[in-house]
């Protein structure tokens, strides 16, 4: 059943009722039209089987739609003044558990149990980085994310060289990212200044870079990027302290041109360059 099927409640109505009253501290906002729920949902291609983690559940919108979808749903808020309309919401419908609390500090393995899960979700903005960095690191790992997310971040996450950040290598690093769709503004109570669109990232069985040497892969990258006007071979110089022809001659080893910037890198590139400063110190 899509979310264009799915009888919601007078979402306003909702929210007065409740005097709920969106948070900008917590960048709150609420996606409502059933169109952008139903993409989302889409984007998750749920077979009915899954575990799925939402978070930031607002008022119930997306997790009405997830639980169509899926077996179980776990669906965690932070803000503690929507939890009795989320419940009246989603509280009675089979296969959701609904949780209050800060998803940054949760046990993820105690939360979705020792079984394969997926995150699907709506999340806040000023926490992007941190959560999708979060989720991709964490000891038992999704399957796959589908996120909402501003449409800038989303168009960097995709980025290919020539146009690379940290952000990109942080991701592809784990996962293959793909945006799915477009979401507009109008789509979200209270509506944001920019669209958004449906990230979804695909995780590897493994990180593309060796567990071990995953340390030394963001330390090079995090200095390449710091100074990403520069030639990558005088941005580690600066940043790692030594010669600029010392870098020069791994990035060689490396089959780099000295030249390279740090946006202009692919992931494989980065992996050989890794594997250049192996048993250095970096």
């Amino acid at each position: 059943m899509s979310a264009n099927q799915i009888e919601f409640p007078n979402w306003q109505a909702l929210l007065r009722r409740y005097g709920i009253r969106p948070s900008k501290r917590l960048g709150q906002h609420f996606m409502l039209a059933p169109g952008a729920l139903s993409k989302v949902v889409e984007a998750a291609d749920l077979s009915g089987d899954e575990t799925v983690l939402e978070i930031g559940a607002g008022v119930g919108a997306l997790t009405m739609s997830l639980a169509q979808a899926a077996k179980r749903v776990i669906a965690v808020e932070i803000d503690a003044r929507l939890m009795p309309a989320l419940n009246e919401v989603v509280g009675d419908l089979p296969g959701v558990l609904v949780i209050q609390g800060n998803i940054l500090e949760q046990d993820l393995e105690a939360l979705v149990g020792d079984g394969p899960y997926c995150v699907v979700a709506n999340i806040p903005y000023n926490i992007t980085s941190m959560l999708i960095r979060r989720l991709l690191e964490a000891p038992q790992s999704p399957e796959r994310l589908v996120l909402t997310v501003q449409r800038e971040v989303a168009e960097r996450i995709v980025a290919t060289p020539g146009q690379m950040s940290l952000m990109a290598l942080s991701v592809q690093l784990y996962g293959a990212a793909r945006i799915m769709a477009r979401i507009p503004a109008g789509s979200f109570f209270p509506q944001p200044k920019v669209d958004s669109a449906v990230l979804r990232v695909d995780l590897h069985a493994e990180a593309l870079i060796s567990f071990e040497s995953i340390p030394i892969f963001f330390r090079l990258a995090r200095f390449g990027f710091q100074q990403k006007r520069k030639q990558l071979r005088n941005a580690l110089s600066s940043g790692l302290g030594i010669a600029a022809q010392q870098v020069a001659t791994l990035l060689e080893k490396a089959e780099i041109p000295p030249r390279a910037r740090a946006q202009e890198l692919s992931l494989d590139d980065w992996a050989r360059l890794v594997e250049a400063f192996a048993g250095r110190e970096v």
